[in-house]
C-alpha cells in the first residue's frame, strides 16, 4: 500500500528537500506540498493524505492551529511534527491536540520514512527521551495539562486492570508487539486492549493515551 504524504513547511527548500528525499521510496507518494498551514487544511481536504508531514512556526496558521483542525476534520489522517529542540512547549501542546508524534527536523532520511510509516500504520513516534523532558517540563501538578484543561481523571475508573496496565506501557513508549511479548498475549489482543482504552478514555489515538497517562499522574516521568 502506497502512503499519501503532505510536506508542509514555510521553506520552499525544506519542502522540495524533504519531497525527493521520500518520493525517493517505493511505498511514499507525495500528494501535495503547503507554506502554511491554511494551505495544508484546503489540501487535506482535496487530496486525502494518509499523513501530514507539518512544521510548527509558519505565517497565516501555525501548525499547531493547523493540526488541530486537520484531526478535527479528518479521522483518517494523522500528523506528524517537524521539530526542534526549542520548539518543545508546541510540540506538547500539538500531541495534545492530536498529533501522532514527532521528528526532529535534522533526522537522517531513512528516519523520516520509517517515522511515516509507523504513523500511517497508527502508531505513536515518540523519541523517548524528548518525549520524557517534555511530559516532565510540560504537564503541570494536580493532573492539569500544558494548556491548563484538567483530564478527565475519573474515566480511569472505568478501564479494567488489564486495560490499565495497557495504558501505562503505552505511556513507556512500548509497541503492541513489546507490549505483547511484555503480557504474554497475542498481539491481536493488545490491539483490542489498545481499542477499548482509547474508546473508554475518548481520546483518537496511542500518543494521547500517553500524554493522558502521564498528565493523570497515572505515569510519572523518572528523574
Amino acid at each position: 500500500m502506497t502512503i499519501g504524504v503532505l510536506v508542509v513547511d514555510d521553506q520552499a527548500m525544506v519542502r522540495e528537500g524533504f519531497s525527493v528525499l521520500l518520493g525517493a521510496q517505493s511505498d511514499i507518494e507525495i500528494v501535495g506540498e503547503a507554506a502554511d498551514g491554511r494551505q495544508a487544511l484546503a489540501l487535506v481536504a482535496e487530496r486525502r493524505p494518509d499523513v501530514v508531514l507539518m512544521d510548527i512556526r509558519m505565517p497565516v496558521l501555525d501548525g499547531l492551529a493547523a493540526t488541530r483542525r486537520v484531526v478535527a476534520a479528518d479521522a483518517h489522517a494523522r500528523v506528524l511534527i517537524l521539530t526542534t529542540f526549542d520548539q518543545d512547549e508546541y510540540v506538547y501542546r500539538a500531541l495534545r491536540a492530536g498529533a501522532s508524534g514527532f521528528l526532529l527536523k535534522d533526522a537522517p532520511a531513512r528516519q523520516l520514512a520509517d517515522g511515516i510509516r509507523i504513523v500511517a500504520a497508527g502508531e505513536a513516534l515518540l523519541a523517548p527521551t524528548v518525549t520524557k523532558r517534555l511530559i516532565r517540563t510540560f504537564t503541570r501538578p494536580a493532573g492539569h495539562g500544558a494548556d491548563g484543561a484538567l483530564p478527565p481523571v475519573a474515566r480511569l475508573g472505568e478501564l479494567t486492570e488489564r486495560e490499565t496496565e495497557v495504558l501505562v506501557l503505552i505511556a513507556r513508549g512500548l509497541s503492541n508487539a513489546e507490549i505483547a511479548a511484555k503480557l504474554v498475549v497475542a498481539e491481536s489482543t493488545i490491539k483490542t486492549h489498545v481499542g477499548r482504552v482509547l474508546e473508554k478514555l475518548g481520546l483518537r489515538d496511542r500518543t494521547q493515551a500517553a500524554v493522558y497517562a502521564y498528565e493523570t499522574r497515572l505515569v510519572t516521568p523518572p528523574g
